[in-house]
């Protein structure tokens, strides 16, 4: 039996919470782009500053929201294993 809070499971709340993180991030991120696209201009360089810049940027954010899953999986997992404690 999952836990139960208004009307979702735990695990659904979790994967909501990180769906929203994750939009969140992408949205900080094309922003970023945004504000070194009108401050470098594109000189056709391919190992420009610009793009050197943008790459980091979209390297970190993966990094960010893999950690993020990664903790949400220990969360959901840990709560699974306690909410089965109760049904014993």
């Amino acid at each position: 039996m999952a836990v139960k809070a208004a009307g979702t499971t735990l695990g659904e709340r979790i994967i909501e919470s990180l769906e929203t993180g994750e939009t969140s991030a992408l949205e900080a991120v094309r922003k970023f782009v945004e504000t070194v696209d009108s401050s470098f201009p594109d000189l056709g360089g391919d190992d420009g500053s610009r793009k050197k810049i943008i790459n980091s940027a979209f390297k970190m954010t993966e990094q960010l929201l893999a950690s993020a899953n990664d903790v949400a999986r220990q969360v959901l997992k840990a709560s699974q294993d306690a909410a089965s404690g109760f049904e014993k």
